[in-house]
């Protein structure tokens, strides 16, 4: 598998949806399926999720990230 490191923007309405179908499968135990840019990714239910907030002068960041092996 190739290192690939991507941000993609999305419109408000597509990030609702994505966000919407992560927490059913998160409070369902099941796993995660998603495409970006292109890629399709397979997250297992195993997945640890965090929330991490950065700031610096250049502004201020909000991540909610998914880690898995």
């Amino acid at each position: 598998m190739k290192k690939r490191d991507i941000e993609k923007n999305y419109t408000k309405g597509e990030f609702i949806k994505k966000l919407r179908r992560l927490a059913d499968s998160l409070e369902s135990g099941e796993k995660f399926n998603i495409q970006v840019a292109g890629e399709k990714i397979n997250i297992p239910k195993n997945a640890v999720v965090n929330i991490e907030h950065e700031r610096r002068k250049e502004g201020e960041e909000l991540e909610f990230q998914i880690k898995w092996n």
